[in-house]
This record gives C-alpha cells, sequence and structure tokens, in this order.
C-alpha cells in the first residue's frame, strides 16, 4: 500500500573525495549530481512505496554552480506528483561547506548560505498497487 504523499522528501548528504574530480580546479562532473539524485529518489521509493522504483526520466537538468572535490554536499528529492504508478520528484544539489584556498591544506568553510548547484525533476514508476 502506498504512503505516496505530495511533500514527502529525503536528503542524504556527502563529502565529494578529491578521487571524483575529474578537471582543473578540483572540479567534479556533472553526471555525479544526477547519479546522487538516483540515490535519493530510490530512497523516496522505498518509504513511501516499499520498492525501489525505476528512473523513467530527467527534466530541467540546471547545473547552476560548480561542484568541487573536498565539498560537502546535501542530495534532496521531494515528492511533486503522485500518479497511480508514477513519481514526479524534484531534485536539488547544494554545496554546503568548501575547501579554501589561500591557508592550510586542509582549510575549509561553511557556505552561508549553501550553495545551489544542481536541480532537476524527474519521474520515477513504481509497480501497481494490488
Amino acid at each position: 500500500m502506498t504512503t505516496a504523499v505530495v511533500g514527502a522528501s529525503v536528503t542524504h548528504r556527502r563529502y565529494v573525495p578529491y578521487s571524483h574530480a575529474h578537471y582543473a580546479g578540483n572540479l567534479v562532473d556533472g553526471a555525479y549530481s544526477l547519479g546522487l539524485f538516483g540515490d535519493v529518489a530510490t530512497e523516496l521509493c522505498i518509504r513511501t512505496d516499499g520498492d525501489e522504483g525505476l528512473f523513467a526520466s530527467y527534466s530541467d537538468v540546471q547545473f547552476v554552480a560548480p561542484v568541487r572535490a573536498g565539498d560537502c554536499i546535501e542530495v534532496t528529492a521531494s515528492l511533486v506528483r503522485v500518479g497511480s504508478r508514477s513519481r514526479e520528484m524534484e531534485f536539488s544539489v547544494t554545496v554546503t561547506t568548501r575547501a579554501t584556498c589561500g591557508g592550510p591544506e586542509s582549510a575549509a568553510e561553511v557556505l552561508e548560505p549553501a550553495l545551489v548547484a544542481t536541480t532537476a525533476r524527474g519521474v520515477v514508476v513504481v509497480p501497481a498497487t494490488s
């Protein structure tokens, strides 16, 4: 039985390791964010439908600021529409802390406010309920 309701959300927090940097300036590719969107969508489907669900599509993907190795990020999925088998979600990646330059190698700062890096909408499908 589904408990999927508009407004339900899941947030994951993680540190972005330097092994994920692919470009100058320790930049991480945009596919990294999309993969994390799949993770939060999976947990949200498990919590609301008791099933991992299956991603059907992304729409309106926006890369609005860089994600860099050394960042701490929050990845959120929020349910915005519930169909009989489809679940439309909004996603965001926000950078909450970032390594700083000019000080010790391990120096970092809290970003206030957090920096929105990536946003998207997506549709996930779940099995029909009996």
